[in-house]
């Protein structure tokens, strides 16, 4: 079957590769639409440190259920509509022991550590399969990449009281605006892009800082009264926003760290301390995380064409991918429709 493909630095291909078997507690996909993600363009560019190369990427899904084992519960059948949670856990280290499967320490996401999704057909274990109730295939792709912003407001115990600055608008960032301003919260979007910061206010915050143009620091004070903000969700993953969150979060506030700075990060370690900060990890997401944004995409308030930059077939994957290296401001999602 047709599988897209990285082999290396900037390569990319279309290769062929053998069907998998599937047993008894496992699931036959069809894959209908598939996205890149930021991982994916590490992975691509040669700085992803946990890629497992050579690798088919791909762990955003929208799919159909081909066929299913015989010792699949009934609740998954044949023409379903569905996505996947594209995580494993071991169900035996700190993690999985206090029931945060999400950070297990051994874990293998498809297309990182292991062969990801970006193909005709994967087999995969039920446990995995999750129905998307009446959405699209394509809507579907998005799923996952949000369900990383909505675990991020969980960890940050978001309430109708705080402020929130979410630093980044990537497809993340917009899940952890949404999901913030869903709880109630007074929603900041920052960014450097515009386009991006509108969409943020159509998804829900109520204010937006352009962080190449603005003075960040004045405005946030004048929308917190001289607070700055409860909870800094910071889902760029550079040195500049990680230092930005530390120094820009309110006194015992809440600083969340989604992204993955590329290098090392140095930090006043004073506000860790006068500011009595409470400064957290967000890897992955939850199974309630996973319901909670299909809940939320059921509604059809999501602008969803807005999301999707770029649908491509297979044999076009290369060039979009090439594209998208060269200019990965623009970009939200790109879909694979298969």
């Amino acid at each position: 079957m047709k599988a897209i493909q990285i082999s290396g630095l900037r390569q990319m291909e279309i290769v062929d590769v053998a069907a998998q078997e599937m047993k008894a507690d496992e699931v036959l996909l069809r894959l209908k639409y598939v996205g890149f993600c930021g991982s994916d363009l590490s992975t691509y560019l040669g700085k992803n440190p946990m890629v497992r190369m050579p690798v088919i990427p791909g762990h955003e899904v929208g799919a159909v259920i081909e066929r299913v084992g015989a010792d699949v519960p009934e609740g998954l059948k044949a023409g379903m509509v569905v996505t996947v949670n594209p995580y494993t856990n071991c169900g035996k280290c700190a993690s999985c022991r206090n029931s945060r499967v999400n950070a297990c320490q051994h874990n293998e996401t498809l297309g990182v550590q292991r062969n990801g999704a970006m193909r005709e057909f994967i087999v995969l274990p039920w446990e995995k399969v999750i129905p998307a109730g009446l959405l699209t295939p394509r809507t579907c792709a998005l799923i996952e990449p949000m369900s990383v912003g909505f675990h991020a407001v969980s960890r940050a115990q978001v309430t109708d009281i705080d402020v929130v600055l979410v630093i980044g608008c990537g497809m993340v960032g917009m899940g952890a605006v949404v999901r913030a301003a869903q709880r109630g919260a007074t929603v900041v979007a920052a960014d450097i892009d515009d386009e991006k910061l509108a969409l943020a206010r159509q998804m829900g915050a109520s204010y937006t800082v352009n962080t190449r143009t603005d003075d960040v620091h004045a405005r946030l004070l004048e929308m917190t009264s001289g607070f700055g903000p409860d909870v800094v969700i910071e889902a760029v993953g550079s040195t500049v926003t990680y230092q930005m969150a530390v120094d820009e979060v309110a006194f015992t506030g809440r600083v969340i760290c989604i992204g993955y700075a590329k290098a090392e990060v140095s930090f006043q370690t004073k506000y860790f301390v006068q500011k009595e900060l409470d400064i957290r990890g967000s890897r992955n997401a939850q199974p309630s995380d996973f319901r909670a944004v299909i809940h939320y995409l059921e509604r059809g308030t999501c602008p969803v064409d807005k999301l999707i930059s770029n649908e491509v077939a297979p044999e076009d994957a290369p060039a979009a991918m090439e594209q998208w290296a060269d200019n990965p401001g623009r970009v939200f999602r790109i879909l694979v429709h298969f």
